[in-house]
């Protein structure tokens, strides 16, 4: 019919958990001491582009019953 909103959420999450995910692990470890110690950007670039990537997949797979 329209345009599902799964789809431009879904990549653009992805993006940002990406690139979340990127900095956790190009950066070193003393910024987290704050943390315990935790690489929060690592964990949660997963979850964003866990969250990204099951959206999507929901997107294609409605699209594709249609």
């Amino acid at each position: 019919m329209g345009l599902d909103l799964r789809l431009p959420i879904g990549l653009l999450l992805a993006v940002i958990g990406l690139l979340l995910a990127g900095f956790g692990l190009a950066s070193g470890g003393d910024i987290y001491r704050r943390s315990l110690g935790i690489n929060v950007n690592l964990w949660w670039g997963g979850v964003l582009l866990a969250v990204g990537i099951i959206l999507l997949i929901s997107a294609r797979r409605n699209r594709s019953a249609e």
